[in-house]
């Protein structure tokens, strides 16, 4: 994958008891700084109170929000610590879509895993209606057992794949089970539109400022109606102004950028379809293409959206972290370092996640928390 601006670690925070096991429960650094609550931050209260009329804007800066932001959005850290819904929306007053039962499909290495709605209320998912002599179910198999590769087992072929590689990881599979892509995880319905708004409203705002963003977006389409809130379809948000987007506590800038998905999607250059059968490269080029969306915030919704199980994100310092402590490296001396790639340079992340292909996403989700178990236990194991 292309490299994204590096990033803070979406990784739950941990409070430091031993140098080599972390307990979870604590908010303190690894250094054992205590760190700020981000909840409680001026910029956050700003943007949980009620929006005052927009004003005329600003001359736009040539540089996007997106492309700048140093720190992961809050539905990031949704993403890697739900043990319910994983698509990374902040919760708001529209429930997620429901699945209509598990249906058991063939899973592919790098194409969507998730089932995927649209506009029009149906369903798009590759495998939906793949006869099981097809080529592409051929190439699910799994190459060490030649069995077929299906939702129901993805996850378990996946860890049985990462532990043959290196049986080290099975301390830290043992105490993490991944939902993203367990046959519960892969039987969510995703609105690719809603999760990427999602993510646009989130940036360098917290989790609940960005909800109480998003409910007063939804409100906004919602006027007048009883029951249950439904978020807009993309036509209703390319047909707003962007005067009224902003009410409800919306940058010029994110309101631009939403509306600008919106009209990607109406236009049907982006679609739920496309989204789902394109390749890992193709659906990140037509992404980041966007205004608003940076290679980051992109790789995250490939992963933890679409389900894509090949996904690296090397310029996510969390994942920089947790494989440097995967190989043995001090992160403390490291940190001191400076630059970019001190923990790490992209080349060894490359090198030595090859060999845990085509479930590199299963691997990045676990350098996440390698930090979270006994280091010198998973050293040592083998």
């Amino acid at each position: 994958m292309s490299t994204a601006p590096l990033r803070r670690s979406a990784r739950t925070p941990i409070q430091r008891t031993n140098p080599n096991v972390a307990n979870i429960t604590g908010l303190a650094m690894p250094d054992g700084k205590k760190r700020k609550s981000s909840s409680t931050s001026k910029a956050d209260k700003e943007s949980m109170k009620p929006p005052k009329p927009p004003s005329t804007p600003r001359k736009r800066s040539k540089i996007d929000d997106a492309s700048t932001a140093t720190q992961a959005t809050p539905p990031a850290v949704k993403l890697m610590t739900s043990t319910s819904y994983s698509t990374g929306d902040i919760d708001d007053a529209t429930p997620p879509p429901e699945a209509r039962g598990q249906v058991n499909r063939p899973a592919q290495p790098h194409l969507t895993n998730a089932l995927l709605s649209t506009p029009r209320g149906s369903r798009v998912g590759v495998n939906m209606q793949v006869p099981s002599t097809s080529e592409n179910v051929h190439q699910a198999a799994d190459a060490d057992t030649g069995l077929e590769t299906t939702t129901e087992n993805l996850l378990e072929t996946a860890e049985a794949h990462l532990i043959k590689v290196d049986p080290r990881l099975k301390a830290v599979i043992d105490q993490h089970h991944c939902h993203v892509f367990s046959s519960q995880g892969l039987d969510e319905v995703i609105d690719p539109f809603r999760s990427l708004v999602s993510g646009i409203m989130a940036q360098q705002v917290s989790g609940a400022a960005t909800k109480a963003i998003k409910n007063r977006f939804i409100g906004l389409f919602n006027e007048g109606t009883s029951g249950a809130h439904v978020f807009p379809s993309p036509q209703q948000v390319a047909q707003t102004d962007l005067a009224r987007l902003r009410l409800a506590g919306l940058s010029q800038r994110k309101a631009e950028y939403i509306q600008g998905l919106a009209e990607k999607f109406t236009s049907g250059e982006l679609s739920a379809q496309m989204l789902a059968n394109a390749s890992d490269e193709e659906v990140l080029n037509k992404l980041v293409a966007v205004r608003g969306l940076g290679v980051w915030s992109v790789e995250m919704f490939m992963c933890f959206g679409l389900k894509r199980v090949d996904i690296l994100s090397t310029g996510d310092l969390g994942v920089q972290r947790g494989m440097a402590a995967y190989l043995g490296r001090d992160v403390a001396k490291l940190k001191a370092k400076g630059g970019k790639w001190k923990y790490i340079t992209e080349k060894d992340m490359l090198d030595v996640s090859a060999k845990f292909a085509p479930y590199r996403s299963l691997f990045m989700w676990l350098m996440w928390r390698i930090e979270d178990v006994d280091i010198d236990a998973v050293q040592d194991a083998a």
